[in-house]
């Protein structure tokens, strides 16, 4: 098969492409080398066809796509920026882009799209009331905040605090707590509505905390794995916000290409979404600490600092892309971030200025 990847140069999308590769498939790559991202020439293997341009120019889509069979959609603006003030980049990169992408391959007679999606769709993250049962809490208060109560309350009897539980495919979709969640999931109802539409197949692969080698310093992939393993490097004692308890879902960026490959297994037409997660919940302390101890690095400090926006506990179960597509994670977590304590990362291509952002958590 003959696959496009789009932002295939990115952190992501290399390792993307070299699943492909060894998975047999033809490869060609379509990516804007934006300076605020790449500080050079993609670095690709020579068998890769690469085409420089923006996925919003049709001309350059229609280049793109000529004897593609399917498309990993990778191209994307990510972080949380300056919020609202980047709102119309967020949306132009991604939502317009997107759309521009269906419309092209429609034309194209592509029939096949895995799109890079979020945990971020998720908004907070599932939660169980020992007397109300599931519930969705809403943005907790900044005065309860400020006071050091960190858990979310349940929204019903607003005392008890609530027990996390693994989010799946089939939980609401709640964008709520950045731009960047916004696109992401107006990016996967476009997606939605033209495999709908067309009964073309398309797949959302709802990514959690991706790390690994190569990934950009502050990458907003990760939020503080990326800001902890900085610190680290620089002998600093990484600092953690809130009581240091927060859950996440960290997955090594080996799996998630391989959830790529995995996803062109499915032809079936319409849209179906999967968690790419690793199943297995982890406290932000524990991410700066595991990072530091393998460099012998000084202890984290938890300070007590929060943002508001911040989900507390967000992490996945990824039953349904085990059970439908046979994808199981390969990289545990101790010995992912044993790795990537040491792993090379990206030097920024801007001043940090100029960057997007990265969530604290």
């Amino acid at each position: 098969m003959r696959v496009l990847v789009t932002g295939g140069a990115g952190f992501i999308g290399t390792r993307v492409v070299a699943a492909l590769l060894t998975a047999g498939h033809e490869v060609k790559v379509l990516d804007a080398l934006l300076p605020s991202v790449h500080s050079g020439p993609p670095d690709l293997p020579p068998d890769v066809e690469f085409v420089e341009g923006d996925i919003r120019d049709d001309d350059v889509l229609r280049s793109a796509l000529r004897g593609v069979d399917a498309v990993s959609h990778h191209a994307a603006m990510v972080g949380r920026g300056r919020e609202i003030r980047d709102v119309a980049d967020f949306s132009s990169c991604n939502d317009l882009g997107t759309a521009k992408l269906i419309v092209a391959m429609t034309e194209a007679g592509v029939d096949r799209l895995i799109h890079a999606s979020s945990v971020a769709v998720y908004g907070e993250g599932r939660y169980r009331c020992a007397e109300h049962g599931r519930v969705r809490p809403g943005r907790r208060l900044v005065a309860d905040l400020e006071a050091g109560s960190f858990e979310p309350r349940c929204p019903e009897c607003h005392q008890a605090e609530l027990t996390a539980e693994p989010i799946e495919e089939t939980d609401f979709v709640a964008p709520v707590y950045s731009v960047y969640a916004g696109t992401k999931a107006t990016q996967e109802h476009l997606v939605a509505a033209w495999a709908t539409e067309t009964r073309c197949s398309a797949v959302a692969l709802r990514y959690f905390c991706v790390y690994g080698p190569d990934m950009p310093f502050d990458s907003p992939y990760t939020g503080v794995a990326g800001i902890f393993r900085s610190d680290v490097i620089a002998g600093r004692s990484p600092r953690v916000y809130e009581d240091g308890c927060s859950l996440r879902d960290y997955i090594h960026v080996t799996d998630v290409a391989a959830a790529n490959v995995a996803a062109l297994g499915r032809d079936d037409p319409g849209f179906r979404t999967y968690n790419v997660s690793g199943g297995r919940p982890h406290t932000v302390h524990e991410v700066a600490t595991t990072l530091s101890t393998e460099v012998g690095g000084p202890s984290p400090i938890v300070t007590g600092e929060f943002r508001a926006a911040d989900a507390r506990h967000v992490f996945g179960s990824p039953a349904r892309l085990m059970r439908e597509l046979n994808w199981r994670p390969t990289v545990d977590f101790a010995s992912g971030m044993r790795e990537f304590a040491v792993a090379p990362m990206r030097e920024r291509a801007t001043p940090p200025g100029g960057l997007p952002a990265p969530s604290r958590f």
